[in-house]
């Protein structure tokens, strides 16, 4: 069994996924992601990670380098990161060289989430990688050993790094984390001596196992003595029990669409309660956890200590900006008293 801090000594972290609200402009979605970063920022959360998706209405982040060089530009000391960068659509050069300008920029706050999943459609991600043969992740592991070679981590004795410089002059780099859902990224993470961040957010289980794996298999390196995971989790939490089911019914109908191949945009609180397949939503099995800080904490702490993880990292659905602010908020007020 793997050593367990005790929850309220684990730091906490933000996930923001830019939901786009229903009627809402990009400018708006990204403008409100920037708000919460910024009290997030205040609040003395550890980092503010964003994703990468293609073609989606529902999602406004694109680019996750772009909008973390805004975030980093806009906040004080918290840390950001790509949640994550997908690196089968990229070239592993041109990743390592946008994470090095942002750790140049704002040294010591940049952190690289790496995934291997499209982050959209085999469509998109064809037209993403520009050509349907390159579909595959067959070559991730070889890629993710170049990006860590051109950000300084050198494992293998022959790499990308021989030829080319992610930046002329390093004085520091980012940290390099790979992110799952799975037992083959928890394994990776594991033989690599990399931190893990688990998606629990996605609600397909295997949470308990994955963490097995990682622990179970977890080699030292040189960026990395111990095992260091982080567990997401759905969230949020408000004042009232009422309030917490009214902000949190707009997610329930998104994460219904998705069930069912439907990626629309975020209903408005009165619409998800009007909504004909609301009661459908409710029933779906799900991690999230919604409720007063009461209610939440609890599970949130049990989570952390059943997977051993070393940060929480919270993703709050809500139409209104407020409501996933106060959410934030009252974990922090809560979370270690």
């Amino acid at each position: 069994m793997w050593d367990v801090l005790s929850a309220a000594a684990v730091p906490l972290s933000v996930l923001d996924l830019s939901v786009v609200n229903d009627g809402q402009s990009t400018t708006e979605t990204l403008g409100s992601t920037a708000r919460v970063a910024q009290r997030a920022d205040e609040l003395g959360y550890l980092r503010y990670w964003v994703a990468e998706h293609h073609n989606m209405p529902s999602v406004a982040c694109t680019a996750p380098t772009v909008l973390m060089a805004h975030l980093a530009a806009i906040t004080e000391r918290i840390h950001v990161g790509s949640g994550g960068v997908m690196l089968p659509n990229h070239a592993p050069l041109v990743v390592a060289e946008q994470f090095a300008m942002l750790e140049a920029l704002h040294p010591g706050r940049v952190d690289v989430g790496v995934g291997r999943a499209p982050g959209t459609d085999q469509a998109t991600a064809a037209a993403v990688r520009r050509s349907a043969e390159l579909l595959g992740a067959d070559d991730f592991p070889r890629d993710l050993l170049d990006l860590m070679g051109l950000l300084g981590d050198r494992r293998v004795d022959t790499g990308l790094w021989d030829r080319f410089r992610a930046t002329p002059a390093a004085a520091s780099f980012p940290t390099v984390f790979l992110l799952g859902s799975s037992g083959y990224s928890a394994q990776l993470a594991a033989h690599l001596g990399l931190p893990f961040a688990f998606a629990h957010h996605f609600d397909m289980g295997g949470a308990l196992q994955a963490t097995e794996l990682y622990h179970r298999g977890f080699q030292p390196s040189a960026v990395l003595a111990e095992p260091h995971m982080i567990i997401t989790a759905n969230a949020l939490i408000a004042d009232t029990e009422d309030d917490a089911q009214w902000h949190a019914a707009p997610g329930r109908i998104t994460a219904l669409g998705r069930r069912t191949g439907r990626f629309i945009p975020l209903p408005s609180p009165v619409d998800a309660a009007a909504h004909p397949q609301l009661d459908e939503a409710n029933r779906l099995p799900t991690g999230r956890v919604i409720g007063t800080p009461e209610q939440v904490v609890p599970v949130l702490r049990s989570l952390v200590e059943r997977t051993g993880a070393r940060e929480l990292m919270v993703t709050s659905v809500a139409y209104d900006v407020a409501a996933r602010i106060r959410s934030i908020e009252l974990l922090a007020e809560h979370w270690a008293a």
